[in-house]
């Protein structure tokens, strides 16, 4: 954890984007270590969460990392919480909550609020379905593909 701290920390310095660290780890060995990079890269999906699960899953060359632990210098938005679902992580430790994030100008909690709400009654963003019939073929045709790996 205090390898993430620091990454957020350092990001103080760098001004690459929120301060926020991450660290990936396997058997209690680091395999990365991550700060967010939303500013850098233009990115904001560059979370330090998804920046350290993508480096994680390079450096281990799978996208399977089950047998790995994320530290986060945070509690994960909702976005780093899917990724590291995504990735099969287990367990997450993390420092700060999302109501200190939120004290210091971040929204995780509009987007928790709007995930609980459902697509109905937000202002956030508005969400409706269109050619169900058709993108579902696709889902169709992907089950007919017995090559298919489940992910």
């Amino acid at each position: 954890m205090r390898l993430a701290i620091e990454q957020a920390d350092e990001n103080l310095v760098l001004k690459e984007g929120g301060p926020f660290g991450a660290v990936v780890t396997r058997n209690e060995e680091i395999i990365c270590a991550a700060h967010n990079m939303v500013l850098a890269n233009n990115d904001p999906t560059a979370h330090a969460e998804i920046t350290a699960i993508r480096k994680a899953c390079a450096i281990l060359g799978t996208y399977d990392l089950s047998d790995c632990v994320l530290y986060s210098s945070c509690y994960p938005c909702p976005m780093c919480l899917s990724a590291a679902i995504w990735a099969n992580i287990k367990h997450i430790y993390y420092g700060n909550s999302a109501k200190d994030a939120s004290r210091i100008g971040f929204r995780d909690d509009d987007i928790y609020k709007f995930i609980q709400a459902g697509k109905q009654g937000s202002k956030l963003l508005k969400i409706d379905q269109i050619e169900h019939e058709r993108a579902l073929k696709t889902f169709h045709n992907y089950l007919a593909d017995s090559q298919r790996q489940p992910y």
